[in-house]
């Protein structure tokens, strides 16, 4: 089999120690699959979404394993009994040993998946960022991981739109679960940072943009569990300022020449993204903390701006909160090479079920080539396990 692996020569693992990682891997959620049968599907799909096959739907993996037809994949996406919810804490356990950082940055973010037709579970013309208008997708919430030693992905959950979540045949024919409702994308980001942080990954921020920065609930949320973050809002947003209110663009009007200073926000294709950075303090009633309003603006066009909420710890420093705002781009890596190595985005189900499990083994893919990847570049010890008992 060969991996996708996109490393700097002389890389340090072989062949033969890629497979000992991805047998880890397959020990790890092997007892999430009762029978043998479907053991084996998953690590051959497993395989298959690491290989250099074009398009990875069931049709080209099961051509890639030797099957004559799609049918076992289908039947492990569709019809086999298993959870995936059980293989995404699999997945968290698993980026937790290999890449746990306690200044680990949580960054929640969603992407659009472009359907045609109108059965496929959760999909409507909506806004999609990645098409950059609105389009006949499906919107996928996901919670990534960035750590010293790399960033991957730790959940994921469909967007149901309203008018989704209250048509109950629609709910029927697509295998939405009862107790799903409609839920608001930083509501599901909240439940997926709760997740993570009871499945134990270390994590000091909570970054993403203004879809979940606009949203009061998650910040009072995330202040309420002492969990710093730097999150995005628009430019109409209000803040207190000296008992004040105003939205941040006009607060941000008011910073004079010498309140702004120049840092990068982490290495780019291109070298350093350089922006200039202005910090204020806002309104805080936690002892021990602050908020405070940041402000990023372009050196080749200073009318060109984005604005921060903060909510960190009273001696953090401009340095940290530009470096949190920066490392938000690593889920735009994460979305960029999961779609492009892992066949994130190349599924062909279209009910609940089906979307969850694609997803999750595309997830914990993606996991296991950035563990590779920092193992390969020196970053990382490479660990084993002892086999898991079963009862």
């Amino acid at each position: 089999m060969v991996f996708t692996l996109t490393v700097a020569a002389p890389a340090r693992l072989d062949a033969v120690s890629w497979a000992e990682q991805l047998a880890e891997v397959a020990e790890r959620i092997g007892p999430r699959f009762l029978r043998s049968e479907p053991r084996r599907q998953a690590l051959a799909y497993l395989q298959g979404l690491l290989s250099p096959v074009e398009r990875k739907n069931s049709w080209q993996l099961a051509e890639q394993a030797g099957d004559p037809g799609p049918h076992r994949f289908q039947h492990l996406l569709g019809r086999a009994v298993w959870e995936a919810d059980e293989v995404r804490d699999d997945l968290q356990a698993y980026v937790r040993e290999h890449l746990a950082d306690p200044e680990g940055v949580l960054i929640v973010d969603e992407t659009g998946f472009l359907k045609k037709g109108d059965h496929s579970v959760g999909v409507q013309r909506q806004y999609s960022g990645t098409a950059g208008r609105i389009e006949n997708c499906q919107i996928g919430v996901f919670l990534a991981y960035a750590a010293a030693r790399g960033h991957t992905f730790l959940d994921r959950t469909l967007y149901v739109p309203e008018e989704w979540a209250q048509d109950q045949p629609r709910r029927r024919a697509a295998g939405v679960p009862d107790g799903i409702r409609f839920a608001t994308k930083p509501v599901l980001a909240r439940q997926m940072i709760e997740r993570a942080l009871q499945n134990g990954v270390p994590a000091r921020w909570v970054s993403g943009d203004s879809v979940y920065g606009n949203d009061g609930k998650l910040r009072l949320w995330l202040e309420e569990q002492q969990v710093s973050y730097v999150l995005g809002v628009s430019g109409n947003h209000f803040v207190w300022i000296g008992g004040k209110q105003q939205t941040v663009s006009k607060a941000a009007a008011q910073f004079s020449p010498e309140d702004w200073s120049r840092w990068s926000a982490g290495a780019g294709s291109k070298g350093p993204r350089w922006y200039e950075w202005a910090v204020v303090e806002t309104n805080s009633l936690h002892e021990g903390w602050a908020r405070w309003l940041l402000v990023r603006r372009s050196v080749e066009n200073p009318q060109e701006r984005a604005y921060y909420r903060v909510f960190a710890p009273v001696d953090t420093r401009l340095a940290q909160m530009v470096a949190v705002a920066g490392k938000r781009w690593a889920v735009e890596e994460c979305f960029a090479t999961a779609k492009g190595e892992v066949g994130l985005d190349q599924y062909e189900v279209r009910n609940w079920q089906g979307w969850h499990r694609h997803v999750t083994l595309a997830l914990l893919a993606h996991a296991y080539l950035t563990v590779v990847r920092a193992q390969a570049l020196g970053k990382t010890p490479k660990k084993r396990r002892r086999p898991a008992k079963t009862g």
